[in-house]
Formats: structure tokens, C-alpha cells, sequence
């Protein structure tokens, strides 16, 4: 009996012909899961360092079709089709690439507060085609040059995004975020000026680590008790950002969204103080530590 059971296991075990790789994403999964859907945005990302690629089609739906060609840094362009057999929004993508080498992809991503947890599972139709396709084409490579792909093309494409709900009303929420008295006790301790209107404008200095950051303030729309955007700029910075809040009112909560759009256009590259990076961790810290607590004792 023990032989037989040894038996069915071999039979059963696919751990020879599966590749599964994981990564927590610094972008919410809203995001995640777009630019995963999103032929504009897939084609920007998909497959191993040097490859780009031509959708035809991608409808993502069980028993959608996904046709498109991947261009090889050396011109060869491999014709890929695959067909989607499960779909959950923000949960789960199933497809089977049927074009050869014949795999099917299970991708499973997990809220994580602001981040993403991707799990991305490949198994092999044979052994004998798994050892094929690692030897000839890296597949286990690529795969983790793909996921680093992506990673890279959402911290350079996207905005930051934070979601965070307030044991609060939204009318306490809206006082906290464009009352100027109270934003002084929880924001910017330098603001001079503030007025929830459309076109109001308002400058303040801020220095920080040696540096001082003249922000230039100007209000594009506000609706009471529901959003306020400001355009967000810097003295002597190129570019133009967007901040908004956004409220919405559960019960006797309110789940606030702030977005921090157009980062990409401060320079980044050349300004590192001006980082996506240093953006999400400035904002965490004024939703998580600054507003919250104010709420708390407001």
C-alpha cells in the first residue's frame, strides 16, 4: 500500500514543472490590477529586459482571447495566444498559453494597506517542456525580469495613492483638511493663508534637511464636504503636481483618498527630494500620524 500511495504522489506532484515567484508592489491594487488589464499599459512592461510587443487583442474575460507579438531585442518577434480562464477583479487572473509552450499562469494579487502582494504561479504541461523552455528560452529569468518590469513601470507611471478610513464624520474630516487653523495643528504649521475656494492661491516656505521648499498653492476645485484639489508646485522647480482629497461618507465614518498626481513632471530624477518614494512616505506619515491623531483628539 505504501508503494502505491508513492505511486499517485509522483503522479500528482507538479513541482517539477512550475515556476512561482512573489513581490510586494509599492502601488495600491487598484493600480496593480490595471496596468495588468490594460493592453495601453501591459504592452509598456510585458516580458524580459530588451522585449516589446504589439497587442492585438486582450479581453479580459473568461474564455477572452490574448493575442499579441513580443519584439526580441534582436528582432525575432515570438506570436503569443493564450486564453483567459478565470478573472476576478483585484483578486485573481487565470490564462492558458496555448500557442506553445503550452502553461497555464495563475496570477493572485492581495491587498497589503497601500501595497500589492503578487503571487504569479506558471506549471508546465511536461516535465520534459518545462526543462525545454527554462534551458532555451530562461523562463524562470524572465519571469523575474518581468515582475521587476513592472514593478519599475509603476513607480515611474503612477501617482500616489493613499486610502485610509477615519473614525471621523465627513464634516469633521473636511474642517481637518481646509480649516487653516486646524491645518496648522496637523499639515503645514507655516501656512499664512487658506481658503477652500476655486482659484484661491497661497505661497509658504518650508525648510527641511537644509533646504528650504517654497510651495506654491492653488486651489482647481473644491466641493464642499466632497473633494478639493490643489495644484502643487515648488519656487525654482520645473514641473506641475496635483494633490486632491477626496471624502466619502460610511455610516459614521469617512474613508478619505488622497492622490498625488504629475510627480513625474518635478524631475525626479534630477531632484531625488522630489522621489515618488519621498512622496508616499510624507503622505503616510500625515494620514497615519498627523490627521489621524488630530481626529482623535479634535
Amino acid at each position: 500500500m505504501l508503494q502505491e500511495k508513492e505511486k499517485v504522489d509522483t503522479l500528482l506532484s507538479t513541482s517539477d514543472r512550475e515556476i512561482t515567484i512573489s513581490k510586494v508592489l509599492n502601488a495600491p491594487i487598484e493600480l496593480v490590477w490595471e496596468v495588468w488589464t490594460n493592453p495601453e499599459h501591459i504592452k509598456n512592461w510585458w516580458g524580459p529586459n530588451g522585449f516589446t510587443n504589439t497587442i492585438h487583442q486582450m479581453d479580459v474575460k473568461p474564455g477572452g482571447n490574448w493575442d499579441f507579438i513580443m519584439h526580441g531585442p534582436d528582432g525575432t518577434d515570438y506570436k503569443n495566444k493564450s486564453v483567459f480562464k478565470e478573472i476576478i477583479k483585484n483578486k485573481k487572473i487565470v490564462y492558458d498559453h496555448i500557442s506553445g509552450p503550452r502553461f497555464r499562469a495563475t496570477i493572485e494579487f492581495e491587498k497589503k494597506a497601500d501595497k500589492t502582494f503578487l503571487k504569479w504561479h506558471m506549471i508546465f504541461e511536461s516535465k520534459e517542456e518545462f526543462i525545454q523552455v527554462v534551458k532555451t528560452f530562461k523562463a524562470d529569468e524572465g519571469l523575474k525580469q518581468n515582475v521587476d518590469k513592472l514593478e519599475t513601470y509603476l513607480d515611474k507611471r503612477f501617482d500616489v495613492v493613499i486610502e485610509r478610513t477615519f473614525n471621523a464624520p465627513v464634516e469633521k474630516v473636511w474642517k481637518a483638511i481646509t480649516d487653516i487653523d486646524q491645518m496648522k495643528q496637523w499639515f503645514f504649521p507655516q501656512l499664512e493663508q487658506f481658503k477652500p475656494e476655486n482659484g484661491f492661491e497661497t505661497r509658504f516656505n518650508v525648510h527641511h534637511e537644509g533646504k528650504d521648499f517654497l510651495h506654491i498653492w492653488k486651489i482647481k476645485e473644491a466641493i464642499p464636504l466632497k473633494k478639493i484639489s490643489v495644484e502643487w508646485k515648488y519656487e525654482g522647480y520645473p514641473g506641475n503636481s496635483l494633490v486632491t482629497f477626496e471624502l466619502f461618507e460610511q455610516e459614521h465614518k469617512t474613508k478619505l483618498v488622497l492622490t498625488h498626481e504629475g510627480i513625474e513632471t518635478l524631475n525626479p530624477g534630477k531632484y531625488p527630494e522630489l522621489s515618488k518614494k519621498n512622496f508616499t512616505e510624507g503622505w503616510t506619515q500625515f494620514m497615519d500620524k498627523g490627521l489621524k491623531d488630530f481626529l482623535g483628539t479634535a
